[in-house]
């Protein structure tokens, strides 16, 4: 594992932070927890917010910087990770909705299971998108991510061209130990509204990787 840096130390103590006081107030005042710690709009669902929209203004960032130097795979890629990060940050704050005070419309008041402006919240046919994509489908995104990309980059020639090819960055492996370490710590917090803080360190970690990961030199002119 390589040596953390500063930025690296800064961010997993304040995961460590976050996470323990999580872990306090859920066992030890579980309404705390639910309506003021991880309350909706609060500082743990807008920090999530910040950090993504971070990373994507870091990878538009690179994208314009890198534009002459770069040909139109790593130019797809890059912009297409902006977008996504870009829509998440949108979507963790219903894009704005109850920071401007701005009422859904009639569609997503009866479709929406919050009555909100945004998707991982509808409902289609009795299934929660949030559920079926965000939960599950993620899950299995990030475990090929985050465990199994890394020995194949590591392994395999063609697989490493192919993900610097398109600017995937490949995590450390400090960053894969920080994952599985704030999901374990999941199992001592019994409220739903954990997964608000697991997606702060979600946020957060990815930060990281955009940062600094494995492969730096898809960030470079080379």
């Amino acid at each position: 594992m390589k040596t953390l840096t500063n930025i690296d130390k800064i961010a997993y103590l304040f995961l460590i932070i976050i996470f323990g006081l999580g872990i306090y107030y859920a066992n030890t005042n579980l309404q705390y927890f639910d309506e003021v710690y991880t309350v909706e709009d609060g500082y743990v669902e807008g920090g999530s917010a910040i950090f993504l929209f971070i990373s994507s203004m870091l990878l538009l960032y690179r994208f314009f910087k890198l534009f002459k130097h770069k040909d139109l795979f790593w130019k797809i890629g890059i912009l297409a990770m902006a977008i996504v990060f870009f829509f998440g940050a949108g979507e963790e704050i219903s894009w704005g909705q109850r920071i401007f005070n701005i009422e859904s419309s009639e569609y997503f008041l009866e479709n929406n299971a919050q009555g909100e402006t945004n998707l991982h919240n509808m409902v289609v046919d009795g299934t929660k998108i949030n559920k079926l994509i965000f939960s599950q489908l993620l899950t299995v995104v990030l475990v090929i991510y985050l465990i199994i990309t890394p020995f194949l980059f590591r392994k395999y020639e063609w697989i490493k061209n192919l993900v610097n090819k398109f600017a995937v960055p490949i995590v450390q492996w400090h960053h894969t130990i920080s994952f599985l370490a704030v999901t374990a710590l999941l199992v001592f917090i019994s409220s739903n509204r954990k997964w608000e803080i697991y997606e702060l360190a979600f946020s957060v970690i990815f930060l990281l990787i955009f940062i600094k990961p494995l492969n730096k030199e898809i960030y470079t002119s080379r």
